[in-house]
């Protein structure tokens, strides 16, 4: 459930840049291998 959870924060945050027509506070490489870091450190641990 914590997945979903996540999935609609991002999307609500989406949005809400969307309608503010705020600009991303990173280029879209960068968010991207920030996301993929994030996904890495959560399932490490789970791993050892």
């Amino acid at each position: 459930m914590p997945y979903v959870e996540a999935l609609s924060a991002g999307v609500l945050v989406g949005a809400l840049y969307a309608l503010l027509r705020v600009g991303s506070p990173a280029p879209p490489p960068v968010a991207l291998f920030g996301l993929l870091g994030m996904l890495l450190g959560q399932t490490l641990p789970e791993t050892w």
